[in-house]
Order: structure tokens, then C-alpha cells, then sequence
């Protein structure tokens, strides 16, 4: 396959992921129906999301939101509603029953590491984790495609570490921390997984980052405070 048409197959998979997520807007919507109509290619994508990302929300218990819910949102913004008939699973109820404690930026966070990590290239389901901070503020969300070995771990908030370096570490259930190497905490970092710790990768394995001196942990284990943790989970 060319560059371009790799490109195209790539930008494909990332607006079907976004159809499917509702974060597109109201033209790149209706954009995307029309191709679903005519794209089986396509259509498949959004199928192939939509069975991926759902799992995540059924996985959520059920809130139940106030009766009056809407009516005290409408008078709050002091206008009647107008509403408009959702399209895209994430935009339904169960979405936001799943995300109700997340940002924006989280959602946006999931999306790039599961791009980053090849789910949407490779064969498998990845495994994710929302590490979140003291709080349960999440503070990044990782991917990694068990497969390949390739972990992407992305930023979901804004984080500083003056004179300090942040290390991801793998904690097996019932076993020591392993370094998996520095982290940035502005942008997504890939990591390879050492093909030894990738047979530890479960769904009760947990991540967690700390900060160490510059240059990481003179130790080979944690020597600073853990500032995010989360367990992996199957998507």
C-alpha cells in the first residue's frame, strides 16, 4: 500500500472513531452518514468502533440523573430547548453515563492512545488504563496492543515536574515495580514493551508513574512519591 493510501485508511479509521465517540460537529456528522451509506469500507470502520468503544460504557453502572434535570439546565441558560436528534453511540445516554466523571480531554486522550498504539492497524484488543491522580483526578490514559508490545501512554491534564523526571512503571499482581522507562508529561510517548514484562501484561497488572531524579530512578525501582495509577483493563 502507498504512503497516501495508508494516510487515507488511517484518516478513515480516525473519523469513523470519532463518528462513533459524537465529538464530530454537525457538517463532519452528517459528512460521515453519507459515507457510511456509500462506503462499505467505511461503514465497516464505524461498525468495528462502535463494538470496541461500547463495552466501555456498559461496563459503568447506571446513574440515574434528577427528573428535572433538563428543565433546571434550560433555566439556567435561560432559553427553551432546541434539540436535535443524537447520532454517534457516546452522544446516547450510555455515554455519558461512562464518562460522567471525565473531561473532554480524557476522551480525547483515549482516542490518541488507542491511534498511537495500533489498535486500529494491528489484530487484538488492546488493553487500557486511566491513571488517575490523588483524587481520582486521571492524570493519563495508556493503551497497549499486547500483540505488538507497543504501549502509547498520552497526557489527559495539564502536569509540571520542575527539575524532576516521570517514570512509568509495570506492577504485575504480587510482583516488584518495572521501570518502563521516562515519560513526557506534555505530549504521547510510545513505549516498547521488553518481551519479558509483555508475558506480566494482564488485566490485573497496574500502572503507575512516579517522580524521580533527572535522568530516572538510580535504583531501578521507585524512589520518588507515585503521582498516577490505574489498572489495565480490556477494551
Amino acid at each position: 500500500m502507498s504512503d497516501t493510501g495508508a494516510r487515507d485508511k488511517e484518516n478513515g479509521a480516525l473519523t469513523a472513531a470519532e463518528y462513533v465517540l459524537g465529538v464530530l460537529d454537525a457538517d463532519a456528522r452528517r459528512a460521515a452518514e453519507r459515507r457510511i451509506a456509500r462506503d462499505m469500507v467505511f461503514a465497516r470502520e464505524v461498525a468495528f468502533w462502535e463494538e470496541r468503544l461500547g463495552g466501555l460504557a456498559d461496563a459503568v453502572p447506571e446513574l440515574v440523573a434528577p427528573a428535572d434535570g433538563w428543565a433546571r439546565i434550560e433555566a439556567a441558560l435561560g432559553s427553551a430547548a432546541t434539540t436535535e436528534e443524537p447520532h454517534g453511540m457516546w452522544q446516547s445516554l450510555a455515554f455519558w453515563r461512562g464518562l460522567a466523571t471525565a473531561t473532554s480531554a480524557l476522551a480525547v486522550a483515549c482516542l490518541a492512545a488507542l491511534i498511537y498504539v495500533g489498535a486500529i492497524s494491528q489484530p487484538g484488543a488492546p488493553l487500557l488504563a486511566r491513571l488517575d491522580a490523588e483524587g481520582g483526578k486521571p492524570s493519563f490514559v495508556a493503551a497497549i496492543n499486547t500483540n505488538g508490545g507497543n504501549l502509547t501512554i498520552v497526557p489527559a491534564a495539564l502536569l509540571g515536574a520542575e527539575q524532576k523526571s516521570m517514570e512509568l512503571w509495570l506492577i504485575p499482581p504480587g510482583d516488584k515495580p518495572h521501570s518502563l522507562g521516562l515519560i513526557d508529561p506534555n505530549r504521547p510517548v510510545t513505549i516498547k514493551v521488553p518481551k519479558d514484562l509483555l508475558r506480566e501484561v494482564s488485566n490485573e497488572a497496574v500502572l503507575a508513574v512516579s517522580l524521580e531524579p533527572l535522568g530516572g530512578s538510580p535504583t531501578g525501582q521507585p524512589t520518588g512519591p507515585v503521582i498516577a495509577n490505574g489498572k489495565l483493563a480490556s477494551l
